[in-house]
Formats: structure tokens, C-alpha cells, sequence
């Protein structure tokens, strides 16, 4: 739920009332331009209601009578019968309209006074109500806003975002070494494999029905070994043999619970193979994660896990990279937005104090390196530390690939140990 604009509805609200107070003003009728004249008072009342002639000062030999509203308050010799006795008429000044169609027409300033006065009255009520609206509304604004923005930190958010991607980035550095030399080693290591089930025979495998295979069978179809048993497959199994289709099934299963068992002992022994193209691609492959040093690996796991921490607090923390983006979220999101902003300072500080950040610039750097592009410079630092190059090649071959659960165990497709027993022993 978004929080109600309360002072936002005042300010408009005061503003409204202002406006129109300054319309109320504006519209006021103006003032206009006055001759003034001397007025014979020919009837009066107690009052000031009175009855006046005057000489019209715009027109030649123009003597006019109009009602006027006379000064009650003038001095008593100004008024009949003082004033003249003969006549019995008093005497006042006036103004008369000295433009526009109403030219030479008395022109009451009592009455333009008391008019314009209610609509200035009026004018100023709503002025007088209006400022203090509006200024509430301003400072309670700027007050709540200012509520809101507690704990904004965008640099804060910014610090986050930059280690999110050193973490990511290091992690994408590793995972792209690691698979080139898998790409590199995935041959070599098939080539290996499917020369090894090249030489078992098909009576050693065993079907799931608790009986043995008809070897026989198959060696007379020209079935012999494991590798004809996967090259073959179900269906030529089932048609050519006349095997049945679940007994088909059974044997190339059987095949490949061979062929996995194979594929877990068999290692591909650098020092054994010749230096040819696809061998060196493995070396320089390797050559990469053996430069980049034991550090590189964890660099890559803690980036990874780091990465995995910070994302969802990041998206938690998204209205915080900004005041205005904070100023728009709800009380409730706003409290969540400060809770997730602390921990994100504490993930951060984390981080700040083991060095993750110059550690996983570090790593990238190492891992994009590259190694040196020569034969002989391979083989030559291939030879002078081999344990390096298999303990990196068993750590990449081994290790659970990005589609693989992180809990699922990984094959074994080279034992560093067993290899150095067998090369010990051969």
C-alpha cells in the first residue's frame, strides 16, 4: 500500500485557495479616471442621501440633477441653511467620470468603496486561509520527505553493484578457462575410452535380469565388444540379431554402465601422449589455471556465492538508489528497503575486510592472461612442473559442470593418484 500524499493535498489546496483570491483581486473593478466638481446640494437628508445639481465640466451650458450620497460628517456651515440662507442650499464636492460612455456622470466613491471592498474582503479570507495551507503542506512535506529518505544511501547501492559484478566477473573468467580445457580434454579422453571398450569382450557384461548376456549371440552377429554394443544400439540390436526388444535394451544398458565405469578409470596421461596439435591445446588450456595460481579457483567460488548473496539483496535495496525512488515507496516497503540496506552494508563490510574485492580483480586478471602461444614454451613448462598441470586438469575435469546441481557427484574421469601409481608402477 502506497503512503497517502497528505501534505501534498494541503499545498494544492493552498495554492487553489491563492489563485483564486488573487482572481477575486484582479477582477475587482478598477478605479476610473475622476474630474472632480463642485456639487449644489439642493436636498439632504440626516443620512447624506441628497438631491445635488452640478455643472457638467466635458459639455458647454450642461446643468444636471442626480441623487448622490453627500458627506454627512462636512462641517455644519456647509449644509443648508447655513451655507446659503437665501436659497436654503448647501454646498459638497463630488467626482464625475471623466472617460467612456459615462462621461460627465456622478460617480459615488462610497459606493465603488463598499462594492469593492467585499470582493477584496472575500480576496483577502481566502488568502488569509490559503498561505498557511500551502505552508504546511510545504514543510510537512519536506519533513516527511526528509523521514523517507532516512538511510538513502545510493553510493551505498553503487558499491554494491560493482562488487556484484567483480564477483560475477571472476566466476565467468574461471568457468570460461575451465571449460576450454574440458573442450580440450573431452577427445582426448573419448579417444581413450572408447579404445579401452574396443578391447572388452561382450561376455563380460551383465544384463539387469539377473542372467547372463547371450555373448554368443552377439559374437556370432558380429557383436564382440562393448564399443560394438554402443555402436550398434537397441534397434539394430532387436532387428538384425533378433534379439527382443527388453533384451536389446538390457544389453546396451549394460554397455553403458560399462562404458561409465571405463570412463571414471581411465586417465588421460599427459607425459604419455605424443605433442600433437590436440595435446598441446590441452597444455595451453591448462596453462592458463596453473598460471592463475591455487588462489583463482576460490576466488571463483567465493565470487559465485557472493554474487548469489548480493543479487536478491540488490533488488530488495532498489528504491534506495535514488531519493526520489525511495520517496515513492510505501511505509512498509520503505522499512523493508533500510532492513535489506543494512544487511547490504554488512555483506559489504564483509567483503571490505577479506579483500574480495582486489582478490577477484586479481584472479580475472590472472585467468585472462592467456598462455604463451609456442609449442616448445608449453611443453617446456609442462615439464617443469607436471604436478601443477594434473592437479589443475583433475580439478577441471572433476569439478560439477554449470548445469550440474552443485550436491550432485561428479564423474571421475582422471585419478591425479592413480595415475601416479600406475606411472610409478609401469
Amino acid at each position: 500500500m502506497r503512503h497517502v500524499p497528505v501534505f501534498r493535498w494541503l499545498l494544492a489546496a493552498g495554492l487553489a485557495l491563492t489563485a483564486y483570491s488573487a482572481v477575486l483581486y484582479a477582477g475587482a473593478p478598477d478605479l476610473p479616471e475622476l474630474e472632480q466638481v463642485e456639487l449644489t446640494v439642493l436636498e439632504e437628508k440626516p443620512d447624506g442621501s441628497c438631491k445635488v445639481a452640478y455643472a457638467n465640466p466635458f459639455a458647454f451650458d450642461d446643468e444636471r440633477e442626480a441623487p448622490y450620497r453627500c458627506d454627512a460628517r462636512r462641517s455644519s456651515s456647509l449644509k443648508a441653511p447655513e451655507y446659503d440662507e437665501i436659497t436654503g442650499f448647501g454646498w459638497d464636492s463630488g467626482w464625475v467620470v471623466a472617460e467612456g460612455p459615462d462621461r460627465g456622470e456622478l460617480f459615488s466613491m462610497d459606493e465603488y468603496d463598499e462594492k469593492n471592498g467585499r470582493q477584496t474582503e472575500r480576496s483577502d479570507v481566502l488568502v488569509a486561509v490559503g498561505l498557511p495551507l500551502a505552508a504546511l503542506g510545504v514543510v510537512g512535506g519536506n519533513v516527511r520527505s526528509l523521514r523517507r529518505a532516512r538511510g538513502v544511501r545510493p553510493r551505498l547501492h553503487r558499491r554494491a553493484v560493482r562488487l556484484k559484478d567483480a564477483a560475477e566477473l571472476v566466476a565467468e573468467d574461471h568457468r570460461r578457462a575451465v571449460e576450454a580445457v574440458r573442450t580440450a580434454w573431452a577427445p582426448l579422453h573419448r579417444e581413450l575410452v572408447d579404445g579401452e571398450l574396443a578391447r572388452v569382450p561382450v561376455s563380460r557384461l551383465r544384463g539387469a535380469a539377473e542372467q547372463r548376456l547371450r555373448a554368443r549371440e552377439l559374437e556370432q552377429g558380429g557383436v564382440r565388444t562393448v564399443r560394438d554394443v554402443l555402436d550398434a544400439g537397441t534397434w539394430a540390436l532387436a532387428q538384425f540379431l533378433g534379439m527382443e526388444r527388453g533384451t536389446a535394451e538390457q544389453t546396451v544398458a549394460a554397455a553403458r554402465r560399462t562404458a561409465d565405469e571405463v570412463g571414471r578409470s581411465v586417465a588421460v596421461r599427459l607425459d604419455a601422449l605424443p605433442p600433437e596439435p590436440r595435446t598441446t591445446a590441452l597444455l595451453a588450456a591448462l596453462r592458463v589455471l596453473v598460471d592463475a595460481g591455487p588462489d583463482a579457483p576460490s576466488a571463483a567460488r567465493a565470487g559465485a556465492e557472493l554474487a548469489a548473496r548480493l543479487k536478491p539483496l540488490l533488488i530488495a535495496v532498489e528504491p534506495a538508489a535514488g531519493v526520489r525512488e525511495m520517496l515513492r515507496t510505501s511505509p512498509h516497503e520503505r522499512e523493508h528497503v533500510l532492513a535489506a540496506s543494512n544487511e547490504l552494508r554488512l555483506v559489504l563490510a564483509e567483503a571490505e575486510q577479506a579483500g574480495l574485492a582486489e582478490r577477484f580483480g586479481q584472479a580475472s586478471v590472472d585467468l585472462l592472461r592467456g598462455p604463451d602461444a609456442e609449442e616448445l614454451a608449453t611443453w617446456a613448462d609442462f615439464e617443469a612442473r607436471p604436478k601443477r598441470y594434473y592437479e589443475a586438469l583433475a580439478a577441471a575435469v572433476e569439478g560439477p559442470r554449470e548445469s550440474e546441481a552443485p550436491e550432485a557427484a561428479a564423474p571421475r574421469p582422471f585419478d591425479c593418484a592413480g595415475s601416479r601409481r600406475r606411472r610409478k608402477h609401469a
